[in-house]
C-alpha cells in the first residue's frame, strides 16, 4: 500500500472518536476540523485508484497501526467493513457483543441515536470514501475508462450504505461541489443510473483468484449484484417495489462465470484426516487460491504482512474468538490461525434456532461438529462452556460463539503472519444472487416459490449439505437470508425490507431487541439512523430523519 495523505471532509466537520479494540476508551475530545481538502499536485492515477478500493478494507495510512484516514476517529474501529458490520449485525437477532465501548450497548439493545459514536464513525467513513471517489473522477476520468467505472462503481457501492442506512442525506458528486440534501428516492435514482452507465464500461465478468492481477477488482457481475441489491430494496427505499428488476440482474449473475462453491477439500495429516467444506472455505484464510475465489464477486484483500486492517478479516476472526476455542480438527492448541482472540461479537439464541429449532445443539462442540449435528455445513458454532441464552450480554461465554471465520488454511497451515490475517472478506458473493432471485421471484408470484425460486434456495442449501424442500414460504426465504449470510454485515437490511425489525407490523422479537431480554419492538424511524448531530450543526441546511 503507497503511502498516502489525508482528507479532511468538505461538509461534515466534527468527528468523534469511536471507541478503541476491546473495551477501552478512546480520545473524545474533538475539535472543528478545516473543511478544505489536503491534496498532493504530483498524485498519480492508479495511486489514488488503489486509494479507492483501500479505503473499503483498511482504515488509512501505513497498515494497521497507522493514521486513520477520517481525522478525529480511531483507525482500529472507524473500518468501512467494519462499521458496516456492526450497524447491521449488532442491531438484529444475529450477533451481540460483550464490549463496553460507547456505542455498543447501544447497538445491542436498539437504542442509537444521533450521537451514536459508531454510526458517526460509519458516516464519515463512508464519506471519507465518496471524496477519494470524487477527487480521482475530477483529476483522472479520462485516464482509463474501465479504471474510472469502477470508481464511480465504489462511489455508488458507498452511496448505496449511505440510502439504505440514512436515506436522506447530502449529495456530493464532485471535490468541488458542496453538495445538497436529497430525498431518499433521488438518491435511489442516483445510485441506480450510475450502476447502469458503468455496467456496460467494466471488465466482462471473470472468476477470479490470487493468481489474477484483477484479484479483488469489480467487473461487470459486481454491479448486476448491487443493482439486484437496490432493486430487491426498492420498496423500502422508494415505496415501489422492483421485484422483476431485482431477478432479472440476480439471474445474469447466477449465469455467469462466479459460482458456488461446490468443492470441498480433503486434508490429511499425520495420519488425521478432515473433510474442510465449500462453504467453510469461503472464511478460511486460503480463500484467495482455493476453489472458493470463483464465488468471490468483491473481495476486500488482506495480506498478514502488506495489507493490515483492525476492522476487516481480523475484526471478523478475533472479534467472534476467545483463547478457549480450538477449532483445528488437527491441533487441538490452536485458536483460529491468528494470535488474536478478543472474545467480543457472538450468537444471540434466535441465530443458533434456525439451525436448532428445538434447542438441540451439543451442548460440548466444535464449529464442524454442530454443524454435523444441524444437518448443515454452515452451522459453525462453538459451544463449550457456553449457554444457548444470552442471559448476560457483557460476557463474552453467555451465547453460542460463532467459528465461521478462520485463518486455517486447507492445507493445515495459517497465514503468513502470527498477528493479521491472509483471509479475505467477500463483501459480496454470489450466494446473494440465488436467494436473491428467488425471493423476487416469490414476491412476484404472491408469497408462493416457483419452481426457479424453490431451485435457486435449494443449490444454496445442496452446498452447505442441508435437506432440501419443494415449498418455501416468505418467512422461510428470511431465515435461509439468516443461515446463508449469518455474520457477513447484511442482516439489518434483511429484517427491513421484511418488514421485521421496527414498526407495529414486526411481530418478530428476539433476545435483547429494544433492551429487554424476552425482546421488544421499536418504532419505525429506527429503521434509518439519525443524521449525526455534527453534522447538523456543521451544515444547517441538513434536516434529521423523523424520530430523532
Amino acid at each position: 500500500m503507497n503511502k498516502f495523505f489525508k482528507y479532511i471532509l468538505p461538509a461534515a466537520v466534527l468527528m468523534l472518536a469511536s471507541s478503541s479494540l476491546v473495551s477501552c476508551t478512546g480520545d473524545l475530545d474533538v475539535t472543528p476540523l478545516d473543511p478544505s481538502l489536503q491534496t498532493v499536485d504530483s498524485i498519480q492515477p492508479e495511486q489514488l485508484f488503489n486509494k479507492c478500493y483501500a479505503c473499503l478494507a483498511v482504515a488509512g495510512n501505513g497498515g494497521a497501526n497507522g493514521d486513520s484516514d477520517v481525522d478525529g476517529i480511531d483507525g482500529g474501529t472507524s473500518g468501512y467493513f467494519r462499521q458496516v458490520w456492526n450497524a447491521n449485525e449488532l442491531t438484529t437477532d444475529e450477533a451481540i457483543c460483550s464490549w463496553g465501548d460507547d456505542g455498543i450497548p447501544q447497538f445491542n439493545y436498539d437504542t442509537y441515536d444521533a450521537g451514536h459514536p459508531m454510526l458517526q464513525g460509519l458516516y464519515y467513513r463512508l464519506y471519507t470514501t465518496i471524496v477519494f471517489c470524487n477527487d480521482y473522477i475530477d483529476k483522472f476520468a479520462d485516464y482509463n475508462a474501465t479504471m474510472t467505472a469502477e470508481v464511480r462503481f465504489l462511489r455508488a457501492l458507498t452511496y448505496y450504505y449511505l440510502l439504505d442506512g440514512w436515506g436522506n442525506v447530502n449529495m456530493v458528486t464532485s471535490a468541488s461541489d458542496a453538495g445538497h440534501q436529497v430525498a431518499r428516492e433521488e438518491l435511489f435514482q442516483y445510485v441506480e443510473q450510475e450502476l447502469l452507465e458503468v455496467e456496460p464500461l467494466l471488465d466482462a465478468p471473470e472468476a477470479r483468484s490470487k493468481a489474477n492481477a484483477k484479484w479483488g477488482r469489480v467487473d461487470k457481475d459486481a454491479a448486476r449484484l448491487l443493482l439486484a441489491r437496490l432493486y430487491l430494496n426498492a420498496q423500502v427505499y422508494t415505496g415501489e417495489a422492483r421485484w422483476a428488476d431485482a431477478a432479472n440482474y440476480a439471474k445474469q449473475v447466477m449465469d455467469g462465470p462466479h459460482k458456488l462453491n461446490t468443492q470441498g477439500v480433503d486434508c490429511t495429516v499425520d495420519g488425521l484426516s478432515h473433510y474442510f467444506t465449500p462453504y467453510q472455505m469461503l472464511f478460511m484464510g486460503d480463500n484467495d487460491v482455493t476453489s472458493a475465489s470463483s464465488e468471490a464477486i468483491l473481495p476486500l484483500l488482506q495480506d498478514g504482512l502488506r495489507t493490515t486492517s483492525w476492522g476487516t478479516a481480523l475484526f471478523l476472526i478475533a472479534s467472534t474468538w476467545d483463547a478457549d476455542m480450538h477449532e483445528n480438527p488437527f491441533d487441538e492448541t490452536a485458536t483460529n490461525g491468528t494470535s488474536e482472540a478478543w472474545g467480543g461479537n457472538r450468537a444471540r439464541p434466535d441465530l443458533v434456532r434456525l439451525f436448532f429449532p428445538r434447542n438441540d445443539a451439543p451442548s460440548s462442540s466444535k464449529g464442524y461438529n454442530t454443524a454435523v449435528a444441524a444437518g448443515d455445513d454452515r452451522a459453525l458454532f462453538n459451544t463449550d462452556g457456553r449457554t444457548l441464552e444470552v442471559e448476560t450480554p457483557t460476557t463474552f461465554k453467555s451465547g453460542y460463539a460463532v467459528a465461521k471465520f478462520t485463518n486455517f488454511k486447507t492445507d493445515n497451515s495459517i497465514g503468513s503472519h502470527s498477528q493479521f490475517p491472509d483471509a479475505d472478506v467477500f463483501f459480496m458473493r454470489t450466494a446473494e444472487a440465488y436467494l436473491t432471485y428467488a425471493e423476487a421471484l416469490t414476491r412476484q408470484n404472491g408469497g408462493n416459490a416457483p419452481a426457479e425460486a424453490v431451485n435457486a434456495i435449494n443449490a444454496v442449501r445442496e452446498r452447505a449439505n442441508a435437506s432440501t424442500r419443494n415449498v418455501y414460504t416468505l418467512d422461510e426465504i428470511l431465515d435461509e437470508w439468516g443461515r446463508e449470510f449469518y455474520f457477513e454485515g447484511r442482516r439489518r437490511i434483511d429484517l427491513v425490507r421484511f418488514g421485521q425489525f421496527g414498526g407495529p407490523q414486526a411481530t418478530y422479537t428476539w433476545a435483547w431487541k429494544g433492551g429487554v431480554a424476552e425482546g421488544r419492538n421499536f418504532p419505525a424511524t429506527r429503521n434509518i439512523f439519525a443524521i449525526p448531530t455534527n453534522d447538523l450543526i456543521a451544515n444547517p441546511s441538513l434536516v434529521q430523519n423523523p424520530g430523532y
